[in-house]
């Protein structure tokens, strides 16, 4: 493995057998261990799926502006909807990009902790009614995928297979459609910040043959340009907090392409439900010598529930829906 390039593994390597299973437990563990993040062939994903959600999400940023705002996330106190350029943070810097979020679909809680106020409906866009369906079909095949990597990542770290199904409850996800658009700057411009996801698993779709992505090796930024019919693997800061820090979450980010070209990529969330703690995975004893301890990042703190560290980011990342909507967490929540 080059140092510009992340380990490939073979999802369809789990169906061909114990041994080509135990080979692939075996190299999931490594890459989530010493890199964090890794490319995932073999998913059993139709080119064809890929191609229309492409489409749609072509689709939906060509529409007239009037049409996106009309489900600007402004108007969502569940952070779902629209972005418009430069209106998400990471490190509190703007972000250049625009997106849709889309999430769960549930009936708001009015009670109950403060992450509850992250439950809620979804904002659609009324001229693209084919959207929702194109990503319902995105959600149910890559839940299944993710479902699949969980499993073998218990058994890799000693666990009982059915670890993370016992104590996920019902799954938090999160699709993001984003845009990256070109810019004229002559330096690279932020299109997402450095920062770790913070959850448990991400599976990223990108554009096929646009870069931009940047993972942190050693200190050193280094490209993780897409590979056709794979999709980008990285892991959360709970999965991190899970195994006292045998694996990491690893800082990546997003530099925008430079104009005409623009660039589209489609991260996919699979996190516990708000209210759940994952238990510390006992790990075998030669791991556990391996595991030192969850990162100490003073200005972010890792929770070991899952619903603190998503209000925590998604808070940080939209001040403005923040303000609007959330005014009493300002400076709070942490």
């Amino acid at each position: 493995m080059s140092e510009l390039s992340l380990p490939i593994l073979d999802l369809s390597q789990l169906d061909e057998g114990p041994e080509a299973a135990a080979r692939f437990r075996q190299d999931l563990r490594t890459a989530t261990h010493d890199v964090g993040f890794f490319y995932l062939t073999g998913t059993g994903i139709s080119p064809e799926l890929e191609a229309r959600l492409h489409r749609a999400a072509l689709d939906f940023f060509a529409l007239p502006e009037s049409e996106k705002l009309a489900i600007e996330n402004v108007k969502s106190p569940h952070f779902r909807g629209y972005t418009r350029i430069g209106g998400e943070r990471t490190q509190g810097k703007v972000d250049w990009r625009e997106q849709i979020d889309i999430g769960s679909e549930r009936e708001p809680v009015s009670d109950g902790p403060a992450f509850n106020r992250l439950i809620g409906p979804n904002l659609w866009p009324a001229a693209q009614p084919e959207l929702r369906e194109i990503v319902d079909e995105w959600h149910e095949t890559l839940s299944e995928v993710a479902r699949k990597l969980l499993r073998a990542w218990a058994l890799a770290l000693g666990a009982a297979e059915s670890y993370f199904d016992e104590h996920f409850g019902e799954p938090s996800t999160l699709i993001k459609i984003v845009r990256y658009p070109g810019t004229e700057a002559p330096e690279p411009r932020q299109g997402v910040g450095a920062h770790k996801d913070s959850g448990v698993l991400t599976l990223l779709w990108v554009e096929p043959g646009k870069g931009g992505l940047q993972v942190e090796r050693d200190g050193t930024w280094v490209d993780a340009p897409p590979v056709p019919g794979a999709f980008v693997v990285n892991i959360g800061e709970l999965l991190e907090y899970a195994t006292g820090g045998y694996l990491k979450a690893t800082n990546h980010r997003v530099v925008s392409p430079q104009a005409p070209d623009e660039r589209i990529s489609i991260p996919f969330f699979f996190n516990p439900a708000l209210d759940q703690r994952l238990p510390l995975i006992e790990l075998p004893a030669d791991l556990a010598a391996d595991a030192n301890g969850v990162t100490q990042d003073p200005s972010n703190p890792i929770h070991a529930l899952y619903g603190e560290n998503a209000l925590k980011s998604r808070l940080r990342a939209h001040p403005d829906v923040a303000a609007i909507h959330h005014a009493d967490l300002v400076g709070v929540v942490s």
